[in-house]
C-alpha cells in the first residue's frame, strides 16, 4: 500500500486546529498545538495559523463550531491554505462535512501521525504494521472516500438485492486487514527466532517519549550510527546493537517513541514491535527533562507500557537526559515564590527526584556526554545484578575473568 497521506515535494501551507474544554485548559491545549506543530513540520507542513475555541465538548457535526469553521474558511481563502490538521480524531461525519465546507485537504492528529509512520518505516515489519493501521483508519472512512461509487450495481444477472460498491471496498479492507495480521504473526516468528538465536545475554531496552534522545543515546552507548534527528518519530524501526561495559556485555534496544493521544488500534499494531521490550530485562526509561510538560510525557509512556503489558514488574532507570538544554532559573534567597515548573531550578528539580526514586534515576546530556560514565556504571551494576541471579554458578567465572581485565 502507498502511503496514506499524499505529500508533495514543496511544502504545505497549514493550520492548526484545537479546542479549549473543561478536560483541557488553554494551557495544556496550547502544549498539544505545540506538538501537533512538531509533528506538522515532521511531515513537510508549514504551519502558519492556530485556531483555538472554547467548548464544552467537541461540536458532533463539524467539531468546531459554525462561527469558528467560517472564520477558518475565510484565513484559508485569504492566505492560500491548502491543508487544515485538527488536534484530536474527527469521526466520519465531522471529516465531511468540515471538507465540504472548507474545501481543501483536511487532517485529524492520527491520520497525520500514520503519514509520519508510513515515511520513516524501513523495515517489513514496520511497514506490514503502518499498513495495518492505515487500513483500520480507513474502514470506517469508506463513505467519506467512495461517496461517488455508493450505488447497486444493476445489469443482467446482478438483479435483486445485490451489492453497493461500499460494501464491496469494505470486504476487500477487512479481508486485507486479516491478511496483514496473518503477516504480522509470521514475522513475529522470524523475530522470535532471531531473539533466541540470540544467547542468553542480558537484555537492555530504551523505552520514552517520542524526540527524547533514545537514538543519540543508543549511539553513544553502543558506538554505533543509528539514525537520529531532531524530528518525532525518528526511529520507528527496532534496532539491537550489543554494548559491552567494562567486560560485561548486554543487548541494547532501541524502540519506537510514544506520544500523547496515541490511537488504540494504532498501539495494537504496533506491539510486534514493542516485544522487544516485553522480554527485555531491564527498561531504560529516557525522559526529555527539558520539556516542560516532561512529567506528563512520563506518565504518557508508564501508561502506553501498561496497555501492551511491557512493563510489569520490570526493574526501571528513570534517565533524565537534555541536562544541557533546560533553562536555569536564578532565584533570590529571599524569594518565598511556591515552586512550580516555572521557576524551580535544575538542582531542586535532581534533588526531588532523586528524594522519590532513590538510585532508579540519573541526570544525563547524551548530547554533551554528560553524566555518561556515571550512567555506564550504574547500568554495569544492574546487569551484572540480573546476570548473577540468572546465572549464579558462572559468577565465579564471571568475576574472574573481570579481575583480570579480559
Amino acid at each position: 500500500m502507498k502511503e496514506f497521506i499524499i505529500t508533495k515535494n514543496e511544502t504545505e501551507r497549514t493550520v492548526l486546529v484545537g479546542l479549549i474544554t473543561p478536560q483541557q485548559n488553554e494551557l495544556k491545549s496550547n502544549e498539544y498545538l505545540d506538538e501537533l506543530d512538531f509533528l506538522a513540520d515532521t511531515a513537510g507542513a508549514v504551519p502558519v495559523k492556530r485556531f483555538t475555541q472554547r467548548l464544552d465538548c467537541p461540536h458532533p457535526v463539524t467539531f468546531v463550531g459554525t462561527g469558528k469553521l467560517q472564520e477558518i474558511k475565510a484565513y484559508i481563502e485569504d492566505n492560500e491554505i491548502g491543508l487544515v490538521i485538527f488536534d484530536d480524531d474527527l469521526s466520519p461525519k465531522q471529516l465531511k462535512n468540515i471538507e465540504a465546507e472548507l474545501q481543501v485537504k483536511i487532517l485529524d492528529r492520527t491520520s497525520l501521525i500514520l503519514d509520519i509512520f508510513a515515511k520513516r518505516a524501513q523495515s517489513a515489519n514496520a511497514k506490514t504494521q503502518v499498513e495495518l493501521a492505515q487500513y483500520q483508519y480507513l474502514l470506517p472512512r469508506l463513505t467519506r472516500l467512495w461517496t461517488h461509487l455508493e450505488r447497486q450495481r444493476g445489469g443482467i444477472g446482478m438483479r435483486g438485492p445485490g451489492e453497493t460498491q461500499i460494501e464491496t471496498d469494505r470486504r476487500i479492507i477487512l479481508d486485507k486487514i486479516a491478511k496483514l495480521k496473518e503477516d504480522l504473526k509470521s514475522i513475529d516468528k522470524q523475530k522470535a527466532t532471531q531473539r533466541k538465536n540470540r544467547g542468553k545475554m542480558v537484555r537492555v531496552a530504551l523505552v520514552g517519549y517520542t524526540n527524547v534522545g533514545k537514538s543519540t543515546l543508543m549511539n553513544l552507548l553502543s558506538k554505533s550510527e543509528v539514525f537520529a534527528e531532531n524530528k518525532l518519530f525518528a526511529t520507528l524501526d527496532t534496532t539491537v546493537r550489543k554494548v559491552i561495559v567494562d567486560n560485561l556485555p548486554f543487548l541494547l534496544t532501541d524502540t519506537v517513541g510514544f506520544i500523547r493521544k496515541l490511537p488504540t488500534h494504532l498501539v495494537e499494531s504496533f506491539k510486534s514491535t514493542l516485544d522487544e521490550v516485553r522480554e527485555a530485562d531491564l527498561l531504560l526509561h529516557v525522559v526529555d527533562i527539558s520539556h516542560a510538560a516532561f512529567e506528563e510525557q512520563l506518565e504518557v509512556v508508564k501508561q502506553t507500557l501498561h496497555d501492551v503489558c511491557a512493563s510489569a514488574e520490570k526493574p526501571v532507570i528513570i534517565i533524565f537526559n537534555k541536562v544541557d538544554a533546560f533553562s536555569h532559573v536564578q532565584k533570590d534567597e529571599d524569594d518565598l515564590t511556591p515552586i512550580k515548573r516555572e521557576n524551580i531550578t535544575l538542582d531542586e528539580l535532581q534533588k526531588s527526584w532523586f528524594a522519590n526514586l532513590h538510585d532508579n534515576c540519573i541526570f544525563i546530556s547524551a548530547k554533551e556526554k554528560i553524566n555518561i560514565d556515571e550512567l555506564k556504571e550504574m547500568l554495569y551494576e544492574r546487569v551484572k545484578a540480573i546476570h548473577i541471579d540468572r546465572y549464579p554458578y558462572n559468577d565465579f567465572l564471571f568475576q574472574k575473568y573481570t579481575e583480570e581485565e579480559l
